[in-house]
This record gives C-alpha cells, structure tokens and sequence, in this order.
C-alpha cells in the first residue's frame, strides 16, 4: 500500500505508529498542513508556553485517532517544533491510511 509519505515520516511497530512532525505553534486554526520533507506538518493555536503547544498537539492527534490522549504521547522534541509522536494502539499502517485520507 502506498500513501506517498517519505520513507522514515511514518514508523513504528504492531502496536504504536511514530509519527514525525513540524510543529507550528500560534496558528489561526488547528489543522493538518501537509508534508515539509520528511515531516508532517502540524499548525496548532497554543503559543510554545508552558507546554501549551505539546499538550494541544497530542489531543489533536487523539481526536483524530478516536484513540484515548494517554495513547499520544510526544517521545522527542519535547522543546523544538521537530517532534516524534508516538501513538499506541494503531499500526503505522493504519496511521498512514488515515493521515492520507485527511490530507
């Protein structure tokens, strides 16, 4: 199954799906952007201030995998816009066709 995401975007094991991402805090709107190299890009409302940004990405990502937020947790880039997010319960195949289908 091809989704057209770059090699290395999408990841992971049977049981969680890592993500990469590019994540731009401060936006007008909540939303998935599209692909910036081997990224996801990820546009949320919450300034980078106390975890503002971190916390609103990992409950966009659990309520767009109908998954619970204890499921999306950020593994790396916990200060930078670069980030992994992992999330449990979904195969990185099932990750990709759901992210292809919303972009």
């Amino acid at each position: 199954m091809s989704t057209g995401f770059p090699e290395g975007l999408i990841s992971g094991t049977s049981g969680a799906a890592i993500i990469r991402l590019h994540l731009q805090p401060r936006a007008s709107k909540t939303e998935l952007c599209g692909v910036q190299g081997d990224e996801l890009r990820v546009r949320v409302t919450s300034p980078p201030v106390d975890d503002a940004a971190n916390r609103l990405c990992t409950e966009f990502f659990a309520k767009t995998f109908k998954t619970a937020k204890s499921n999306v947790t950020i593994i790396s880039g916990q200060k930078s816009r670069h980030k992994r997010l992992q999330i449990s319960g979904t195969t990185p195949q099932e990750a990709a066709a759901l992210l292809a289908d919303l972009l």
